[in-house]
């Protein structure tokens, strides 16, 4: 995870110095060059914003439902702790690009009203995503841990779904602390995930506003 924090610092404080002083960057340059960079950050914006958005979409509605639904519990939880911090990684450098791409592509000094809109919800889903790659997600798979190591004690974690825990957890205190812990850790990293993925749905109405000509196309 070294390189992960370090290359989203490094595009993090890109992104700052694009949004408030692009003509360091030259996005007020004319000329061939200029326009050649432009359509690459669009390209970079489009597709960094289609896979952040389907990610989105597919881990949280689709994949993990799934994978709940029919993995031994603990496997699933020991699968998750893995696959979390990649999801909110990639999609943390994705955010990240498409705010410094948005930023260079539409000044902040010089943007209308609803450029400086959409580089809010940019920004939003990027510190939201951040917030569960450096908080939350290591606080729940922490927990995670000491829960399973209950759960083995009681001999449960192999089946599927809750039944077993919820039965435990009505005799065993200890259990069923830890899962209000954990359901409120989890709670929060799900609200933020979930602000993350509306940041990108509101986004993707406004790019769906440019492609079909709207009101947006004229400052594209």
């Amino acid at each position: 995870m070294g390189w992960v924090t370090r290359f989203l610092a490094a595009v993090a404080f890109l992104a700052i110095g694009v949004i408030f002083s692009p003509e360091t960057f030259g996005s007020k340059s004319d000329g061939p060059k200029s326009h050649n960079l432009s359509t690459y950050l669009k390209l970079a914006h489009l597709l960094c914003f289609s896979t952040a958005w389907g990610a989105a979409l597919w881990v949280t509605f689709i994949g993990g439902i799934i994978m709940f639904k029919n993995l031994p519990r603990h496997q699933f939880g020991n699968l998750q702790s893995k696959m979390f911090p990649a999801y909110f990684s990639m999609v943390g450098v994705c955010c990240a690009i498409c705010v410094a791409s948005f930023g260079y592509l539409h000044p902040w000094k010089s943007s209308a009203t609803p450029e400086k809109y959409q580089l809010g919800f940019l920004l939003s889903a990027f510190a939201f995503n951040l917030t569960n790659l450096f908080v939350f997600t290591p606080m729940t798979i922490e927990m995670m841990k000491q829960r399973h190591k209950v759960e083995r004690e009681e001999k449960i974690g192999d089946e599927v779904g809750w039944t077993k825990n919820e039965e435990v957890a009505k005799v065993n205190p200890k259990l069923a602390a830890m899962n209000k812990k954990f359901g409120m850790i989890h709670g929060l990293s799900s609200l933020a995930n979930i602000m993350s993925f509306g940041s990108l749905a509101l986004h993707s109405w406004y790019l769906a506003d440019l492609i079909t000509g709207g009101g947006g196309a004229g400052r594209s």
